[in-house]
């Protein structure tokens, strides 16, 4: 069964990191009700859910995205690009020991949220979070594993999976590559069919991939529209309220297929 590894929601959430959204209060119990929600979408999609352990007293535990990489049967533990989340890792690492074989990245720092798989090549965002020097480095490691590394521009978004996504195939299979414009150029990508969000649709731009089905967020149905338009069978999830702590739908899970 293909799994899927979150974690918590900590009662300090509030307390995030934020680059670019202003701080406002954010109700935890409301949040811990809509991420129940997300994890069992990913239950009813056919995965395995399993819990990374709990973290209460850091505020952004939630997002494990950004923390390991999967890469078929491998899980690179990052080095995330804000010093508060650096003791994330050690709690991802013990959760995924026995499931993966362990590499990590020996410098510099990757957030998981700047990686965009597609087939054999890892696209990975130059950002805020995301350093030369750590790209460099998992271009050294992933190529050993039979993974090219490309680095990809961004405009103004937090992370490359902020602003691009991959929604699923076409019916030719080729990959559709949702994504903000103004965040990033879809031209940067190769072998995928662009499907831009529309401009007042911004968050639209991240969704999860599953077997058969994309989670998208609720609030975008110019976009869910046009995905069901293309084939695809789409489940829309309220997160709402995580996203004041500029949260996406794939910042809140590992999938290894």
């Amino acid at each position: 069964m293909p799994k899927a590894f979150t974690r918590a929601v900590s009662p300090k959430l509030s307390d995030c990191e934020l680059t670019h959204l202003d701080r406002v209060p954010i109700d935890a119990a409301r949040a811990k009700a809509q991420h129940s929600a997300y994890e069992q979408a990913l239950s009813d999609a056919g995965y395995e859910v399993i819990r990374l352990p709990d973290l209460p007293g850091h505020p952004d535990g939630v997002f494990v995205e950004d923390t390991a990489l999967l890469l078929d049967g491998r899980a690179i533990i990052l080095n995330p690009g804000v010093a508060s989340r650096a003791a994330e890792t050690s709690s991802t690492a013990s959760g995924l020991a026995d499931h993966f074989a362990l590499h990590r990245l020996p410098a510099g720092h990757v957030d998981g949220g700047d990686v965009l798989r597609i087939g054999t090549t890892l696209y990975v965002g130059l950002s805020t979070r995301t350093d030369a020097e750590g790209i460099e480095a998992l271009r050294r490691l992933a190529g050993t594993f039979g993974f090219n590394v490309v680095t990809a521009e961004l405009g103004e978004c937090l992370h490359l999976k902020t602003g691009a996504t991959l929604a699923g195939a076409d019916d030719q299979g080729t990959p559709l590559l949702l994504h903000n414009p103004k965040a990033v150029d879809a031209a940067q990508f190769a072998g995928v069919r662009p499907v831009a969000v529309d401009p007042e649709e911004p968050a639209a731009a991240n969704c999860v991939r599953l077997f058969d089905r994309v989670i998208l967020p609720t609030g975008n149905p110019k976009a869910a529209e046009e995905l069901r338009r293309l084939g695809l069978h789409v489940i829309e999830v309220d997160v709402s309220e995580l996203q004041k702590a500029e949260a996406g739908v794939t910042c809140m899970s590992l999938i290894a297929d």
